[in-house]
């Protein structure tokens, strides 16, 4: 059986906290920095930055220099990874669920 290891465990406890989901989220939409993520979010720019440095560690977002102004983007390939695991193991389960019905309509 494999794990979903220290990636996914990282990618959830980033994801457990709802500014990080809002940011995740916003830039979902489009490329922003730090200073436009505080402008949309009741949270300081300092706020943001710690909150971009434990998504970027999770792997969930990326620098993208524009300039002199660093933007953040967020990376859907982990998100995707992620997603397709949490589906593995939904169908592992539905299979499981799926037997106990066809043992107990036997009975």
């Amino acid at each position: 059986m494999t794990r979903g290891g220290p990636v996914t465990t990282r990618v959830f406890a980033a994801l457990a906290d709802d500014t990080r989901w809002d940011i995740l989220v916003l830039l979902g939409e489009a490329d922003l920095s730090a200073s436009a993520l505080a402008d949309r979010l009741p949270v300081s720019r300092q706020a943001i930055a710690k909150h971009l440095v434990a998504l970027e560690a999770a792997g969930l977002v990326e620098r993208v220099p524009v300039g002199r102004e660093v933007r953040y983007r967020a990376i859907g390939a982990t998100l995707s990874a992620v997603g397709r695991r949490l589906e593995a193991i939904g169908a592992q389960w539905d299979a499981r669920l799926d037997e106990i019905k066809r043992i107990a309509e036997a009975l």
